[in-house]
């Protein structure tokens, strides 16, 4: 085996298992890459027959078929943020392809070839990761496969093949005359040894990569219906699985009555499914369509055993986080002393902030289809998270993971959902496929969520409170700085804990404010973490970073207004060590004019203009926001204008569409959305109580991408956090007031 292919071969497996999925050190060196090169027909796909061409293994990332169509196998499910196109970009950009003729598949679960490096030896998708840990990975896998068309185009017209050239797909010796297209030479090419090095392209060369305006490879079959998602799967045979689920967590099914369940026409069956530490037991009707199983679920007589339920409301809960913030935490920082800076200074500042629980509320609900079969299971998803889920289902169903196969469909939308750390929804389709099979319905089965049961189904956005004491001097300087952050732990529990939890520190609850930027000589940062809280949490896109950007971000802005001082000028002088963080503060505060003043309203209106900037996954955004408050306290957000730093720009046209949703989905979160409790219930159930942003909310949004040469780096989850601040702090700018707790809400008006 050449040394490129060993080094290309199988991901190193890291020390320390997975690696931090959302703390951009994790984005820093990854291990070995699993590059192969695979020259075969698409099996008929192109009415080329398959024995047209001979395969060259190892298969990983990209094949050519006779008739010159490049297909890239992407290792990271398309959900939206654009990874099907990135991933492509980045291949063709050094295999020298025509962008009209590269597709895209999903690629099957396969941790051995499709690891993400980030994590070590897992396959999946989180942690704004997919660009920066396949950079160097799939421009490696299309300059080989680029070098071996080459080596084939010059032995076969005996030319060297440094005289050879390469553009859109066309392989071409000038001084000859000779030109082929890649898909004429495939079949040569895969008899090609593998070559020991490939030389990349300088990035002044590049063509695709940086491009304005590159189409996206996900964007016609979506827009003409050929796009395939969980819910377009139909299997012969296959029946339709709605579940109950109880209303509190932790209840199981007492006494089931299905009578009439099984009268709705349709209905073939009712199954009870057990529950586990991963997920929660219930009730599945199934039917041969989606109607007829909702119609029967709705029909079920459920009794729930809840005596180990939990019954909690969220007041209760936030008064269980009062009690802790009282008490001494976990340090997760402290340098200088705080407590002794907080003794006497000549101003301070005294916070409390509360964060609801949020649900992710993708566009698609959860759904999954199963295929049981003697000592194997398939599965069609929306997939996220192939080695979990994997590992999870072939624990349930005493298989090896080998057996457990995965086809990566598209996902309408997750926000960390679909990457479950119980794979909770796959593990209920597969219980519901095997308990249907125990009743000798040995049939494919899909699983279909509504939107009430993805709403009311639990893993959310933690709820958290922060208690905060700041202190400045005479001169309005911040001398001090304490804050208690207190909140679930998703990960106890968990294989992430001895990875992400260190000390007791759970350190995505404490993202963003354990690492502050601000140049503070005196500062404490302590977690406690609640333990008996029945509600189960996740990650939410962008993770701890949606809380810990807000109380960091209001109060620098709060200090800067206590100390008299312009709240962009003070944030700079804290920031002269954090250069990336001062160039994309700089750019917005350029390109939304902040040193000029704002129009004024109409009359009993008032403006304000709000700043922040903050770091997550690698990636610096800053955002300023205008605002207009009327006279009745209501409020309009007018323009957000938005900077990003995240390294070389890969398409940049898909850098502003991410900032531009990471924008809308904080909007939401800051001005509406969230998940409560009543006696262990959850109160909301659709989009008319927990809702999401309308689109008469949008405001106008400027996105500017800060030049740079430095490694690529997430972009989509690092939209989100600095939007809520950067809206508190124009509404504070507007009418004083400062907004400690989440959704804003009516809070003007009280």
């Amino acid at each position: 085996m050449s040394e490129l292919q060993t080094s290309l071969g199988e991901p190193e497996d890291s020390a320390g298992g997975i690696h931090n999925v959302s703390r951009r050190h994790f984005l820093r060196g990854a291990g070995g890459l699993a590059l192969g090169i695979y020259f075969a027909p698409l099996l008929g796909r192109f009415g080329v027959a398959e024995a047209a061409a001979k395969p060259f293994e190892p298969n990983a990332f990209v094949r050519i078929t006779p008739d010159g169509m490049v297909t890239v196998i992407a290792k990271h499910v398309e959900m939206g943020q654009g990874s099907y196109t990135g991933l492509a970009t980045l291949l063709a950009e050094e295999l020298d392809a025509d962008w009209s003729h590269v597709v895209v598949e999903g690629a099957p679960a396969d941790a051995k070839r499709y690891a993400n490096l980030a994590f070590g030896t897992l396959q999946g998708t989180g942690g704004s990761s997919a660009m920066a840990n396949s950079f160097e990975q799939m421009r490696k896998a299309g300059a080989t496969a680029r070098a071996m068309l080459v080596a084939a185009a010059a032995q076969q017209w005996k030319v060297p093949a440094e005289q050879i050239e390469v553009h859109q797909g066309v392989v071409e010796h000038k001084a000859s005359g000779h030109k082929a297209g890649f898909g004429q030479l495939a079949e040569a090419a895969a008899k090609q040894a593998v070559p020991s090095e490939v030389k990349l392209k300088d990035p002044k060369d590049f063509v695709l990569i940086g491009q304005q305006q590159l189409p996206r490879k996900d964007t016609p079959d979506k827009t003409d219906g050929k796009a395939h998602f969980t819910q377009d799967v139909h299997l012969p045979g296959m029946l339709v699985a709605v579940a109950a689920h109880p209303p509190r967590f932790g209840g199981v099914p007492k006494k089931v009555d299905a009578s009439k369940a099984k009268a709705v026409p349709g209905v073939v069956a009712v199954v009870e499914f057990p529950g586990s530490e991963r997920r929660f037991a219930g009730v599945a009707v199934l039917a041969k369509n989606t109607w007829a199983a909702r119609q029967g679920r709705d029909a079920l007589q459920v009794e729930w055993d809840e005596s180990k339920a939990f019954r909690l409301g969220s007041e209760e809960i936030f008064a269980k986080y009062h009690e802790l913030a009282g008490k001494p935490g976990l340090v997760a920082r402290n340098e200088g002393d705080a407590a002794k800076a907080l003794e006497n200074p000549a101003k301070t500042i005294e916070a409390e902030f509360r964060f609801p629980y949020l649900a992710h509320a993708s566009m698609e609900p959860l759904n999954c289809v199963v295929k049981l079969s003697d000592g194997a299971c398939e599965i069609w998803n929306g997939e996220q998270w192939q080695t979990g889920d994997q590992m999870a289902v072939g624990q349930l169903l005493g298989i090896p993971l080998e057996k457990v196969s995965i086809t990566q469909l598209y996902a309408g939308g997750s926000f960390g959902r679909r990457a479950n750390p119980q794979s909770d929804y796959v593990l209920e389709a597969v219980s519901i496929a095997k308990a249907a099979r125990e009743q000798g319905h040995k049939v494919p089965i899909k699983m279909v969520w509504t939107r009430e049961d993805d709403t009311r189904g639990g893993y959310y956005r933690p709820a958290f409170l922060h208690t905060a004491r700041l202190a400045l001097d005479a001169n309005g300087n911040l001398v001090g700085w304490q804050q208690h952050l207190v909140g679930q732990s998703f990960l106890v529990g968990t294989p992430f804990e001895k990875v992400l939890v260190k000390d007791g520190i759970d350190q995505v609850a404490v993202e963003g404010a354990a690492d502050l930027p601000y140049a503070v000589p005196n500062l404490r940062v302590e977690q406690s973490l609640a333990e008996g809280i029945g509600v189960p949490t996740q990650w939410w896109r962008s993770v701890g970073h949606t809380h810990t950007a807000y109380s960091t971000e209001t109060l620098i802005d709060e200090a800067a207004t206590l100390a008299g001082k312009d709240p962009y000028e003070y944030r700079r002088a804290l920031l002269d060590k954090h250069p990336r963080h001062l160039g994309t503060l700089d750019l917005v505060a350029d390109k939304a004019g902040w040193k000029q003043p704002l129009a004024a309203g109409a009359e009993g209106e008032k403006r304000g203009r709000g700043i922040a900037v903050h770091e997550s996954f690698g990636s610096f955004v800053a955002q300023v926001v205008e605002v207009t408050v009327k006279a009745d306290k209501s409020f309009k957000v007018d323009r957000v204008v938005c900077a990003v730093d995240c390294g070389l720009a890969i398409n940049p046209d898909v850098i502003r569409a991410q900032m531009e949703g990471g924008i809308g989905f904080g909007l939401a979160m800051a001005l509406h959305s969230a998940i409560t409790l009543k006696d262990g219930v959850v109160e909301q159930s659709n989009f008319h109580d927990f809702q999401v942003l309308r689109m008469n909310e949008m405001p106008a949004v400027e996105v500017h991408i800060v030049p740079s040469a430095e490694a690529p780096t997430g972009v989509g989850e690092p939209g989100v956090p600095p939007l809520a601040p950067a809206l508190a702090n124009a509404l504070a700018a507007a009418t004083g007031k400062r907004i400690r707790n989440l959704p804003i809400a009516n809070q003007l008006q009280a």
